[in-house]
């Protein structure tokens, strides 16, 4: 059964270290989870139920309550959760790329940055354009820039443009001197100019009031640049199904695939409207980005600050189990590191946590509820998930984690077989069309015709639970657990899993050439078995 609606949300900047090329970027040793969980503030029970500490390199206390929550999650009716550790392909650490390749798109290159500021070109074009001169035009903090620079602003009415480590070129002014409106059409202005080789991801105003020291007003707004391909959300809205702007997402795709947005002020305010829409009635996906972790608390280097808020998102996340129900899943997910225990005030490299729970699938693995997927090469499997459990097609880079969810099944059932002749185990994890998971693994007899394979005893278990269609199967195997090569599905196999599918080019067959978790060969029955034998023969 497809799921019907997607909760996915982005801890913006909640990295957990250890990416492979952090030293490229300068950010060898960066890693937000572990500087956070050091502070004294930092409680995340629910975080810890869901599997967060389990995943590989993850640094982080397990708390001793975790096991209690997890039962009581089953008693809500939560199947389990998947978790897994994501590396970034993309070449940057910002915000822009990092959510273009949640939504499928891998950037190559990096956006363009400016250590030493902008060019004089562009200033000059930009203060023509205007009527306005510029002040600063370097990198620098948001906060301090309008210490430093806001009283010569307030005389002079010259626009602070500023931008950092990332992709950006900021505009700050303060509303009584610059009205926010005024302000969003001198970014619009900036826009349009930033393109070619000064193509930045995103302008941002940044709006300020009151007397010195000033105060930045929750009335950002962000002109990104248009993504250069269709992303997952495109095809989900294509298709007639809702994608929801939840905070800034709107903004990072200029618009591009939301179906209906809605601003936030904060991460209070984003996970009380990510509510709202949880008591909705709605089909697709609601895309939420919550800005504190890292506006707030990371570029500041507020240690306490960062564990406080994640802390208060762990408090909230009961509430979203109350409001979501047997079709809806939920992802949380981050961008990008900014760790405030790191030297510097700008993003870092690093991988990022990945949970999945809800929906029919049971994700709970040989640890009870949990089910470690292990580290997965993109961010856009992701996407590929989304589009597969919204039942979308999909046509950007990733694999979807449902595959590997089959295939981390199948590996565990192999750990069951009983094989003591030929040393051969075998598991197999079978789909049902109703979103529920059969596993089963290889039972040898001394009288080798009695021999039942994997593939037979999962699906039976699914004919037995009283399911008659499989819309997926994983299958591995290998002498003494080494699962070095792909074990497909043998003849007989082949044909019983012909009776219990709706149509063999649909049934899709998951082999895997490793024992890793990215190498994955996908097949149709069909191709597997052309011409085969089945129930239309005998009517």
């Amino acid at each position: 059964m497809p799921v019907k609606r997607i909760f996915l949300i982005v801890l913006d900047s909640f990295g957990i270290g250890n990416a492979p090329d952090a030293e490229a970027f300068g950010d060898k040793g960066a890693d937000t989870l572990r500087s956070v969980s050091g502070s004294d503030f930092f409680n995340i029970p629910n975080l810890t139920a869901l599997g967060l500490p389990l995943i590989e390199g993850a640094d982080c206390a397990v708390f001793e309550n975790s096991e209690k929550i997890s039962s009581e999650l089953c008693k809500k009716g939560l199947k389990g959760s998947a978790v897994c550790r994501l590396v970034e392909k993309s070449k940057g650490k910002d915000t822009t790329i990092g959510h273009w390749e949640i939504a499928g798109i891998v950037s190559e290159k990096p956006l363009p940055v400016y250590p030493e500021g902008f060019s004089d070109d562009v200033i000059e074009e930009f203060s023509r354009r205007t009527g306005r001169k510029v002040l600063c035009n370097k990198p620098y903090s948001g906060t301090e820039v309008i210490k430093d620079y806001g009283e010569e602003h307030v005389k002079t009415g010259a626009l602070i443009v500023y931008t950092s480590a990332d992709s950006v070129f900021q505009i700050a002014a303060h509303e009584d001197v610059v009205p926010v409106e005024k302000l969003y059409e001198y970014c619009e202005i900036a826009r349009e100019m930033l393109v070619g080789e000064n193509s930045v991801g995103r302008v941002i105003a940044r709006p300020f009031e009151g007397e010195h020291p000033y105060k930045r007003t929750s009335r950002r707004h962000d002109y990104s640049l248009e993504p250069p391909e269709k992303t997952v959300l495109d095809m989900i809205s294509e298709q007639g199904k809702s994608v929801i702007s939840v905070g800034k997402i709107k903004d990072i795709f200029a618009g591009k695939g939301i179906t209906e947005a809605v601003p936030t002020s904060g991460n209070a305010d984003g996970m009380e409207k990510a509510l709202q829409y949880a008591k909705k009635d709605f089909e697709g996906l609601c895309f939420i980005n919550l800005v504190d972790f890292d506006s707030s608390y990371g570029h500041r280097n507020d240690i306490d600050g960062y564990a406080k808020a994640i802390s208060e998102f762990d408090r909230w996340l009961p509430e979203l189990f109350d409001a979501i129900g047997d079709e809806d899943v939920v992802m949380i997910t981050a961008d990008h590191g900014c760790d405030p225990g790191f030297p510097g005030t700008d993003h870092t490299r690093e991988c990022v946590p990945f949970i999945m729970f809800g929906g029919e699938i049971n994700c709970s693995g040989k640890r009870p509820y949990v089910l470690d997927l292990g580290t997965k090469q993109g961010f856009d499997n992701i996407a590929a998930t989304v589009a597969e459990l919204l039942d979308v097609k999909y046509d950007c880079d990733g694999n979807s984690l449902t595959e590997s969810v089959l295939l981390k099944k199948a590996r565990d059932a192999a750990d069951n077989a009983y094989a003591p002749y030929s040393g051969f185990n075998v598991g197999a994890a079978a789909l049902g069309a109703d979103g529920k998971i059969y596993t089963g693994c290889n039972v040898e007899n001394a009288s080798y015709g009695a021999t039942v394979c994997a593939e037979r005893v999962a699906v039976s278990k699914a004919v037995s639970d009283g399911r008659r269609a499989i819309k997926a199967i994983a299958v591995v195997g290998g002498k003494n657990g080494d699962f070095g090569s792909e074990c497909a599905p043998c003849g007989i196999c082949r044909q019983f899993l012909a009776e219990f599918c709706e149509e063999p080019e649909e049934l899709k067959v998951l082999l895997t050439s490793s024992d890793g978790n990215d190498e994955i060969k996908r097949y149709s029955l069909s191709e597997l078995l052309p011409k085969g034998f089945g129930k239309k023969n005998l009517n």
